[in-house]
């Protein structure tokens, strides 16, 4: 057994067994009917049967399946900064997270168009608790992490994420999508837990952390989406957080919340590719000689990136308008513009409870404050 079973995809030599056992499941089913409309099941059947590797099941099915969602709940995916990647080699994109499935697909289906190097990503095992949805997590070339863990078992978990996340960059040559935070951002906020760097300096070793950041070539990602579709979903939890009490999730509440993600309406969506991390590293290695210190610089670094990178949309100066009582940004945005977010604030929020109303408008208004925080940078 390797070390690394509890938590890694499947190896290509498992890949058509688990699609043996899932050709017939009804999720399956379902997501191949959306994908392939019009297409008897016995031609995709057949065609599953034949696939034998990670690489040709995310070609041909999921690349075709993410195309599909993009047509149907978007007006298009537009990138910029992917041409300072190099073809076959291997980079750690820390990104901005807004959606659970569809921000590393996003990602993925924009790094094959370029020829580049295809992600593993980090996805949370809360979220892949029924069997099928793991299967199909470890065959879209998912790592599990482990939530919800006693502090001893935390330590030992990250230690081993930390080593599969090294293994995958610098011995398998295998790009690596992490999110910069646990969970995803839902009050518009971007910005890096220290504790997802810490986590990746366990593999260092002997190694200056600074030196193991520039060898694993630290890329910040910004992804932007111009209506969030999960935007009402997170109020009760943003709502129970600003009032200091316990949110509990229902049950089903992250499978909902995944598939509203997938099929919701986004319009336009954007994703920025920075910079390779490297003079950045250099001076804090410079700089400090504490590793705290190190990585709360570097935390700094990936949050300049990520927020200056970031793509605004009518949307976002709107919701700050609205929210701050003022016409500043409205040569950003038309008034039919205008109207349609607030016919959507109308039906998604209920008017009465203001305290709703300005959390809405906020995750929408907060990438616009964060972004007047850097000189030109709207």
């Amino acid at each position: 057994m390797s070390k690394f079973d509890a938590i890694r995809p499947y190896y290509d030599a498992e890949v058509n067994q688990a699609l043996q056992n899932a050709i017939n499941h009804p999720i399956l089913k379902a997501m191949m009917h959306f994908t392939f409309p019009g297409v008897d099941e016995e031609v995709w059947k057949n065609q599953l049967r034949k696939t034998h590797s990670i690489r040709d099941f995310q070609c041909n099915f999921i690349y075709e399946s993410v195309q599909k969602v993009l047509e149907k709940s978007s007006e298009g995916l537009t990138t910029s900064g992917f041409e300072k990647l190099e073809k076959n080699t291997s980079y750690l994109f820390i990104s901005n997270h807004r959606d659970i499935i569809l921000d590393t697909s996003l990602l993925n289906i924009a790094l094959f168009d370029h020829g580049l190097v295809m992600t593993a990503s980090a996805i949370g095992d809360n979220l892949v608790k029924k069997d099928f949805l793991k299967s199909l997590s470890r065959l879209n070339r998912n790592f599990l992490v482990q939530r919800g863990l006693a502090p001893r078992e935390l330590l030992q978990s990250s230690q081993l994420m930390a080593e599969y996340i090294e293994q995958l960059l610098l011995r398998e040559n295998r790009s690596v999508w992490i999110a910069q935070r646990e969970g995803r951002t839902k009050d518009g906020n971007d910005a890096t837990h220290s504790g997802v760097l810490k986590m990746l300096a366990m593999a260092s070793g002997n190694r200056d952390v600074m030196d193991y950041c520039k060898e694993i070539k630290i890329v910040p990602v910004s992804i932007s989406y111009e209506y969030d579709p999960t935007d009402a979903l997170k109020m009760p939890q943003l709502i129970a957080e600003a009032n200091q009490e316990v949110y509990i999730k229902e049950e089903n509440e992250d499978f909902r919340t995944l598939l509203s993600g997938i099929m919701g309406q986004k319009k336009r969506i954007h994703i920025h590719i920075g910079d390779v991390l490297e003079k950045e590293l250099d001076v804090i290695k410079s700089e400090f000689s504490n590793t705290n210190k190190q990585v709360q610089a570097l935390a700094q670094v990936i949050d300049d990136s990520i927020l200056q990178s970031y793509k605004l949309w009518p949307t976002n100066f709107i919701a700050y308008d609205i929210l701050n009582k003022t016409d500043r940004f409205s040569s950003y945005y038309t008034e039919n513009e205008k109207s349609l977010f607030g016919r959507r604030l109308e039906m998604r929020i209920d008017g009465k409870n203001e305290q709703m109303k300005e959390s809405f408008l906020a995750m929408y208004a907060n990438p616009v404050v964060n972004k007047m925080k850097y000189n030109d940078a709207i």
